[in-house]
């Protein structure tokens, strides 16, 4: 408990800074409200029901796009990781795609996909895979070789190993990889929903808030649910980690 609470210590005292230098008028509240306002605008916001909507058609993108990215990079992983043949025919590719800023691709994705769900699904899924790709593919470079052979004396085909002993091997370093992933679907969604226009969503909230004249406050009210969203997600899997991996240091230790 003590690290949660030097956190929300940490973070009262930015609250309060930030309140303190609007209300001594050093910033114009009509472009930077008080914290004071931006926490009721979000509560007020919580009660709405087409807010409500754009909060589930985000979530409900992000829980699609990080459970494909799962499902493609784990069984990818698990291959690059196992067959040395294949991870060096791929590597040049792998190497190509991974550094190229999932943002860049929106108007190529919108061309491809249309500016519907379809585009952040798409996107978030881009940007989510690797951490959870080559945190697979680290994990498999650090079993232990003695476990390999143990499996293989005693006429373990390579499919019953991957499954049975890589791959619980491999799960904290997943799990890890999961957990990052988890929280650069959320922001490529907003940021999606944001720059391109989505129907529903919490960027486009944000989008409409900031058109024509602005609403700062409500600009700020949604970016605040969204962190809060964020924070529940992230601080939720690393506690489930912490319980599904207690003995294992990697899920423990990464922040």
């Amino acid at each position: 408990m003590r690290p949660l609470i030097r956190n929300l210590a940490g973070l009262a005292g930015f609250f309060l800074l930030w309140e303190a230098v609007v209300r001594a008028g050093l910033v114009n509240a009509i472009f930077l409200p008080p914290p004071t306002t931006v926490f009721a605008r979000a509560v007020e916001l919580l009660g709405q029901q087409s807010f409500l909507r754009d909060v589930v058609a985000t979530m409900l993108a992000w829980a699609i796009s990080l459970g494909i990215s799962i499902l493609i990079a784990v069984p990818a992983g698990l291959l690059l990781g196992s067959v040395p043949a294949v991870r060096v025919a791929t590597r040049s590719l792998v190497e190509f795609l991974r550094p190229i800023p999932s943002v860049a691709l929106i108007p190529l994705v919108i061309l491809l996909v249309g500016g519907g769900p379809e585009a952040k699904i798409t996107l978030a899924v881009y940007a989510a895979t690797w951490p959870i790709l080559y945190n697979t593919i680290y994990a498999l470079d650090e079993i232990d070789p003695l476990l390999l052979e143990t499996a293989r004396s005693y006429g373990t085909g390579r499919t019953r190993t991957l499954a049975f002993v890589a791959l619980p091997h491999a799960a904290p370093f997943v799990f890890t990889g999961i957990r990052m992933s988890a929280s650069i679907a959320l922001i490529l969604v907003v940021s999606t929903e944001f720059l391109a226009g989505a129907s529903r969503g919490i960027g486009n909230f944000i989008l409409d808030a900031s058109a024509g004249g602005g609403r700062s406050d409500l600009v700020l009210a949604g970016t605040v649910v969204a962190g809060i969203i964020g924070f529940i997600i992230n601080d939720g899997l690393e506690r489930l980690g912490k319980r599904w991996f207690r003995w294992s240091t990697v899920t423990s230790g990464a922040q």
